[in-house]
């Protein structure tokens, strides 16, 4: 099912593009100074298929780019999102402009739980910054992904784009 904001020329391997196409969803999201504007793309490796976009506050309640992809292939699979692991492609990659939360301020789950929860299925995490230390400091994603065999990769070169989208409507110091 894709939405009709997806490119048509992305091939696979090409993380920069998917990285860019990625931050393009973040600057949808409306800008707060309590969170980041992120973009995530979940992408089927065997056929490169979208499988879902997300970015942050895309759904209802105070939700993450990751979190918003994971709801919307639950919705998609009819299954609950901790049932995931169950019914999605064999390899699938994640492309998230800012590295997934290790620790939710609100309450909810994180998201990196929630792709460990996923199970063997997502076989890597792009990244295009490390999470900035404004709202959670020693940010354990990258760390946690690794020791569960999830390969986590800093795709470089939009780092100050990254960080311009995601810091939109916080206060800037000085």
């Amino acid at each position: 099912m894709a939405e009709n904001t997806e490119p048509s020329n992305l091939e696979a391997g090409d993380h920069q593009s998917y990285m860019e196409f990625a931050l393009s969803l973040a600057t949808i999201s409306p800008p707060k100074p309590t969170n980041y504007r992120v973009g995530a793309v979940v992408v089927d490796t065997a056929t490169n298929e979208i499988l879902a976009t997300g970015y942050t506050l895309e759904l209802p309640g105070n939700t993450h780019a990751e979190q918003c992809c994971f709801e919307k292939l639950a919705k998609k699979y009819s299954v609950p999102s901790d049932r995931l692991g169950e019914v999605l492609p064999d390899s699938v990659i994640l492309y998230t402009t800012v590295e997934p939360c290790s620790q939710r301020l609100s309450g909810n789950l994180p998201c990196v739980d929630r792709i460990l929860a996923i199970g063997n299925k997502i076989k890597t995490v792009f990244a295009g910054v490390y999470e900035p230390e404004k709202f959670v400091s020693a940010n354990s994603s990258k760390r946690k992904l690794e020791a569960a065999g999830i390969e986590f990769v800093h795709v470089a070169g939009l780092e100050k784009e990254i960080l311009d989208v995601a810091t939109a409507g916080h206060e800037k110091s000085i």
